[in-house]
């Protein structure tokens, strides 16, 4: 049976690619989707990938989930740091959630070093670039295989 994994790219994350290289890398979304989506069928997993720059539609996407898929990985761009409703979306949903990230953010700036809602997720994956994504597949589908 294919597990089913949300991945949900938030605010200017469909930038990545042209938008601050030096620290985003030069990888496109699309790059970074069409080669999780391959790492995905080699280790039986159905990856569906969304991506919004709005609040709202990112919560939406999530409760979606809840019917449809098995885990979600989260890359919430700034909302991270800042959304309280993501943070309760991600709490409410009861699916394993990894947050990821492409830069190390902890070594930014300082308001970039909380997380709203890492209380709520799996676990934390950041500072790999395009493969944070790759390591969060991986250990997503790890904890699903191995769940009681």
């Amino acid at each position: 049976l294919m597990i089913k994994i949300l991945l949900l790219n938030g605010p200017n994350l469909n930038l990545i690619g042209t938008r601050e290289p030096d620290i985003y890398g030069t990888e496109t979304l699309e790059s970074i989707v069409n080669n999780l989506t391959a790492l995905g069928k080699d280790l039986q997993a159905d990856l569906t990938a969304q991506q919004f720059n709005s609040e709202g539609d990112l919560i939406d996407a999530l409760h979606n989930a809840r019917f449809t898929q098995n885990g979600v990985i989260l890359n919430a761009g700034a909302y991270t740091h800042t959304s309280i409703a993501l943070r309760d979306a991600v709490s409410a949903i009861d699916l394993p959630v990894i947050e990821v990230h492409l830069s190390n953010v902890h070594a930014r700036e300082p308001f970039r070093h909380h997380s709203m809602i890492a209380a709520g997720c799996l676990g934390v994956i950041a500072g790999f670039g395009a493969r944070s994504y790759d390591y969060a597949l991986r250990a997503l589908i790890d904890h699903l295989n191995n769940a009681s």
